[in-house]
């Protein structure tokens, strides 16, 4: 436990314990087959509440009724397929559920193109198989097949990512609810409470389209970007706390001007309009996120912690953008050299040091 509280990144379960051992002493509805928690006390995990006097804090901003719809299909023999843009908390969303419901997220399949049938089903230890022939101690189960004989939750990162003979392979899993082992001669039937969540990136959808038939075996839900400035600079300070926190960074939070600037350029830029609606502006070839927005501000921090005094400045967060919009070279700096000079630069004293030190940056 001690390795662990070191760790880089504390799994949900571990980074929210308190709050879910005080969600499970107050909870008196009834669990479902496998849960730990009954579906109130999972919503009320993840869009926050009180629970025995300890505060639960909000994992999810957003519509609650989507999270809601997320619960009720794990409740259901269908999988979950959580759609949306970069930055939409898909992939945090799909943790803070595995975590509530069943205490433990870390049966991950993160889908790559070089992920392969055998990372959804098994594989086996060579050595042994050589040594010994097929057996139960040669068999390398995949998070999938953990999964199904624990009765957890399975997760499935980026699976539009994958090959469509990978995707295929969930298939029979996610029809039939087990796994053929033809070298054992028998099938692994799943636990009830069993299912699979799994993320896909509008951005990839023309990697590898998500064939009809594997579609239906999902209850699809899109989590959309934040609705207004608002809702997204809660997020953007919420996240940025606990990322911080969590690398003991010694450098001062951002104030809310530095996130509502920076949370307004990444709007304006991902809209394609200033937020008064009057002038139109492109946009950079790169996603400019939600998730940006919070990497950008925990850099920002990192930077005034090592080489500042610890609080942001305006070139610190400079940087930042810097390294978020220019990502292509030629195309980037244009586009961002334009909205500097545009929209920035007409803004008036209040944003005239960031237009500034964002301008030397991008000479």
């Amino acid at each position: 436990m001690a390795e662990m509280q070191n760790a880089v990144r504390l799994p949900a379960e571990l980074l929210y314990e308190k709050e879910l051992e005080a969600l499970k002493a107050a909870d008196t509805d009834v669990k479902p087959a496998g849960w730990q928690l009954s579906p109130k006390s999972v919503l009320t995990f993840l869009v926050g509440g009180s629970a025995k006097g300890v505060a639960i804090t909000p994992k999810y901003i957003g519509h609650r009724r989507l999270v809601e719809m997320a619960i009720a299909t794990l409740l259901t023999d269908r999988a979950l397929l959580l759609i949306g843009e970069p930055g939409t908390a898909k992939s945090w969303l799909s943790e803070n559920l595995t975590a509530a419901i069943h205490g433990d997220s870390s049966k991950v399949i993160q889908g790559t193109a070089g992920t392969s049938e055998e990372h959804v089903r098994y594989s086996w230890n060579y050595a042994m198989l050589l040594a010994q022939g097929p057996s139960d101690q040669a068999l390398i189960r995949s998070p999938i097949y953990r999964a199904m004989e624990t009765g957890g939750i399975a997760r499935f990162e980026e699976i539009s990512r994958c090959a469509s003979e990978v995707q295929d392979a969930l298939i029979s899993i996610l029809s039939e609810k087990t796994i053929s082992i033809p070298e054992l001669g028998r099938e692994m039937s799943a636990v009830r409470g069993f299912s699979v969540i799994a993320t896909a990136n509008t951005r990839d959808r023309g990697v590898n389209e998500m064939s009809a038939a594997l579609k239906r075996r999902f209850n699809i839900i899109v989590l959309p970007a934040p609705a207004d400035i608002e809702t997204e600079i809660e997020i953007v300070r919420k996240r940025v706390a606990e990322i911080s926190g969590s690398y003991e960074l010694r450098a001062a939070l951002p104030d809310e001007e530095a996130v509502r600037k920076v949370v307004t350029i990444f709007r304006e830029l991902r809209s394609g309009m200033t937020l008064d609606g009057k002038e139109k502006v492109k946009g950079p070839s790169g996603v400019i996120s939600t998730a940006e927005a919070i990497s950008l501000l925990t850099g920002s921090m990192a930077l005034a912690a090592s080489f500042g005094s610890g609080d942001i400045t305006e070139a610190d967060i400079a940087a930042g953008l810097q390294g978020a919009i220019v990502k292509d070279e030629e195309k980037d700096r244009t586009v961002w050299k334009e909205y500097l000079d545009n929209v920035m630069k007409k803004r008036g004293a209040t944003w005239r040091n960031l237009y500034h030190a964002c301008s030397e940056m991008n000479k």
